[in-house]
């Protein structure tokens, strides 16, 4: 019939589309996101470990560590806000630990241990403030826990020497650190240990004196010591290392001549 339509009908495909197109979908964006974060952090860690002085690092570790509060009775004036040191009790997660109260001869818990390092640099950082005098003694102070015990390492510094040249003779800088060690110190009453450690010298001389010089001034620092209040029954040893133990590299740095003072785990 020529009055009828005969165009073939029009059919229309209809596609769904399910996905990304390959390497133009958006997770690989999400990935090299990540891959740039960790980037940053990792650069931004190895700038702050060479920008930062060993002191800085462990306060900056300490920080991560779980802190403890000091509270201490009385209403004085001093820098723990009340009577005394020994008065201090530490709070903690199962409750308040009476740190003076150890009976001595008992083992410092790992946990314990690290309550007291908290609270001796917590009073040391206090102490700082009290003078400028203060403040630069303690520039030489920095505190450790080993397996020993904890461990409050005082160290010669380029511009700024513990004893007098190279003799056992004390500077005015150590009278003042062990005074403030012999309050910190009463945070528990376990055993006390103090080593001594001096640079090595050159091979050259006839007379090296490392041997000697490490026993002088770790003697030296145990006189101050007990002259400022520590009770002689808690000293259990005084050791002279002489250049046998350096903490750098260069076994002739003036960083070697140090005094380790040691609040011990256990007596021994």
């Amino acid at each position: 019939m020529a009055g009828k339509n005969s165009a073939a009908p029009v059919i229309i495909k209809r596609k769904k589309v399910t996905g990304g197109d390959g390497h133009h979908g958006g997770a690989w964006k999400v990935a090299y996101a990540d891959f740039v974060t960790a980037m940053m952090a990792f650069f931004l860690l190895m700038w702050l470990l060479g920008a930062t002085t060993e002191k800085q690092r462990k306060g900056v570790a300490d920080y991560f560590n779980p802190t403890v509060t000091l509270a201490a009775s009385g209403g004085g004036a001093d820098v723990l806000g009340g009577d005394s040191v020994m008065t201090a009790t530490v709070a903690n997660s199962s409750g308040q630990v009476e740190l003076k109260g150890h009976p001595p001869g008992n083992e410092l818990s790992e946990p314990r241990l690290r309550e007291i390092k908290s609270e001796v640099d917590r009073l040391l950082t206090a102490f700082g403030g009290e003078s400028m005098t203060m403040k630069r003694a303690l520039r030489h102070v920095t505190s450790k826990v080993t397996d020993e015990g904890l461990v409050i390492e005082i160290y010669d510094l380029d511009d700024a020497r513990l004893f007098v040249g190279d003799s056992a003779t004390p500077s005015p800088a150590l009278g003042e650190i062990a005074k403030a060690l012999v309050e910190v110190m009463d945070l528990a009453t376990n055993g006390v240990a103090i080593n001594g450690h001096v640079r090595s010298y050159p091979v050259t001389l006839i007379d090296n004196p490392v041997w000697s010089l490490s026993a002088a001034r770790a003697e030296a620092m145990r006189a101050l010591l007990q002259a400022d209040g520590l009770a002689p029954s808690r000293l259990r040893r005084v050791t002279g290392h002489a250049d046998r133990v350096p903490v750098t590299a260069d076994p002739q740095a003036i960083r070697n001549n140090r005094i380790e003072v040691i609040l011990l785990r256990r007596d021994r």
